[in-house]
């Protein structure tokens, strides 16, 4: 049998911690663990609860696709940045974003031209 994506929970976190340049101490306080806990889920293939979980995507900014489908393409992290800024937007924020992509994008075909 194919080994569980979810084998990978913990070095997908452990690199988006590091990524975020935080230490395992740093993202236990924040998310209020203990940093053996932590450890254990990085280093141990400990699962952690659902509530663990989302908190630890939310705080690390990460996809959960990338822990529910790690064997996918993961070049997209810039664009799964771009998304998640826009969902904090307001109304007019998401209207100045999409005015200003239809401009970038109205740019680029007059340039193949």
């Amino acid at each position: 049998m194919e080994h569980n994506n979810f084998d990978r929970l913990g070095s997908i976190l452990k690199a988006a911690r590091k990524a975020k340049k935080l230490t395992r101490e740093q993202l236990a306080e924040i998310i209020n663990i203990t940093p053996r806990y932590l450890m254990s889920i990085e280093n141990e293939n400990k699962k952690p609860s659902y509530d663990l979980l989302f908190r630890l995507v939310r705080e690390l900014g990460i996809s959960a696709d990338s822990i529910f489908y790690p064997e996918r393409d993961s070049n997209n992290s810039k664009q799964e940045d771009l998304i998640r800024l826009i969902s904090l937007c307001d109304t007019y924020e998401i209207d100045v974003a999409t005015a200003t992509v239809k401009a970038l994008l109205k740019g680029k075909d007059t340039k193949h031209i």
